[in-house]
């Protein structure tokens, strides 16, 4: 029974915390070869490393969710 309520729980907090989506890569097409200052290819590789960052926060926050939902009821009551 237990099992079901976090895995709902577990459902409900990605939906309320979904995962970063990653940026698109561009085609080596895309880029015009004038030599512009930032290249597409540079802001590109600004928005990977966001994501990133905001993976691995959102990583984290499902880690620290999850160890809440394991946490062995009435342990802190001592």
């Amino acid at each position: 029974m237990n099992s079901g309520k976090s895995a709902q729980q577990d459902t409900a907090s990605r939906i309320d915390d979904p995962a970063p989506v990653p940026p698109i890569e561009p085609e080596l097409e895309d880029c015009c070869g004038n030599g512009c200052v930032p290249c597409i290819f540079d802001i590109y590789e600004q928005a990977r490393e966001r994501y990133l960052e905001q993976l691995d926060a959102w990583n984290q926050r499902q880690a620290e969710r999850a160890a809440m939902g394991k946490k062995p009821r009435g342990k802190d009551r001592k």
